[in-house]
């Protein structure tokens, strides 16, 4: 039996996705379920524009990881996936005016509004460890 390249492309980008869900991101993969997390979560949020680039697999997933071994740390973890789950991540970057859409980037959000964003030429330039301190930087600054 052949697989679809749907499929294809769904079994490819998983792990991908993974790397996120499995350290404690929400996926939002709809407009509605990014309605309903997004301007509503009380305190702070970090939201993962993630992608298939490499500057995502090398610096950014990386980065947001170690950033994670924080002590302070954002009150919500989410994800969307640019390319794939295109309308969720339409809506998701409403929130992130006035910046352009960006992918892989990361948003700082405090009760619905943006706080802090690292487009993507904030990662590919970069190494895991600048995008962690950066982050880590900022949970100081606003997660407390």
């Amino acid at each position: 039996m052949s697989m679809s390249f749907d499929q294809y492309m769904r079994d490819t980008i998983q792990p991908m996705r993974d790397d996120l869900t499995n350290i404690g991101f929400t996926e939002l993969t709809t407009p509605e379920e990014v309605e309903a997390a997004l301007p509503g979560a009380k305190g702070t949020a970090l939201v993962v524009v993630n992608s298939v680039c490499g500057c995502a697999a090398g610096q950014c997933r990386p980065g947001v990881a170690q950033a994670l071994q924080n002590d302070v740390l954002p009150d919500h973890l989410f994800t969307v996936f640019a390319g794939q789950d295109k309308e969720a991540t339409a809506k998701a970057r409403e929130y992130f005016a006035p910046y352009p859409p960006s992918s892989p980037s990361i948003a700082l959000m405090k009760d619905g509004e943006l706080v802090h964003f690292i487009e993507r030429h904030g990662v590919e330039n970069r190494s895991a460890v600048e995008i962690a301190a950066e982050l880590k930087d900022i949970f100081e600054q606003y997660c407390q």
